[in-house]
């Protein structure tokens, strides 16, 4: 016996998750308890793609192919506190990704429906949420840049940014819903919370700066030409 210490790996991958929840979450002012809590029992490096696993915890955008990335933990953390959901919200999310955001989403009570361009995406991820004993959220593929379908949400997530958002999104508010997006060009763009107030009338609050990737086909300010 050399009196050699083996590594646990499962032991790792819990510190790791505490150490992303402690260093980046918390100090980007995610103190709710129950998204706390969330970002321990939904396996964030089950969602993650293989080659990139060993990173699952840190604070990057991590790729998906095809041009497509993860957000950062802390800003899927952010996110999902201020859509301040509550059982039985219905949500539309725009991008689906990986299905990570989805998983938190769901795991708050939400019935989610999230809409991806990519069917590779839309593949990968309803696999991710299957294994994750996510069977119930809807996923279905198609362009939501310009809103989808005809229902109505609690609230609406765009995962990538727009350079403004298409009034579509605001047709498919519930009152009292909210929209989740980043709005504007690079190297200028704001994280927004549109809530409806009343009929017609919205309620505009920014959160913070950050510059994501596009969502496909966003919908784009008119340009003048002379």
């Amino acid at each position: 016996m050399t009196g050699r210490r083996f590594r646990n790996p499962t032991m790792d991958i819990e510190q790791a998750r505490f150490n992303m929840v402690e260093q980046q979450v918390r100090t980007w002012a995610v103190l709710d308890p129950q998204v706390l809590d969330l970002l321990f029992t939904v396996r964030r490096e089950e969602f993650v793609p293989p080659a990139h696993r060993l990173l699952a915890f840190a604070d990057l955008e991590l790729p998906l192919g095809d041009g497509e990335r993860m957000w950062t933990p802390k800003m899927e953390a952010r996110v999902v506190q201020d859509l301040t959901l509550e059982p039985g919200d219905e949500v539309l999310e725009i991008g689906t990704g990986s299905g990570y955001l989805t998983a938190l989403l769901a795991s708050l009570g939400a019935k989610v429906t999230s809409v991806e361009i990519n069917p590779r995406l839309a593949a990968t991820a309803r696999q991710n949420l299957d294994r994750a004993g996510l069977r119930e959220v809807t996923l279905a593929i198609g362009d939501g840049a310009r809103g989808w379908g005809r229902g109505e949400y609690d609230a609406i997530v765009l995962t990538g940014s727009t350079p403004r958002l298409d009034d579509a999104f605001l047709r498919q508010l519930k009152p009292g819903g909210r929209v989740f997006a980043v709005v504007g060009d690079a190297p200028v763009m704001t994280a927004r919370i549109i809530r409806w107030v009343g009929a017609g009338s919205f309620t505009t609050t920014d959160r913070f700066e950050t510059v994501i990737a596009p969502l496909q086909n966003a919908a784009a300010p008119a340009r003048f030409a002379l």
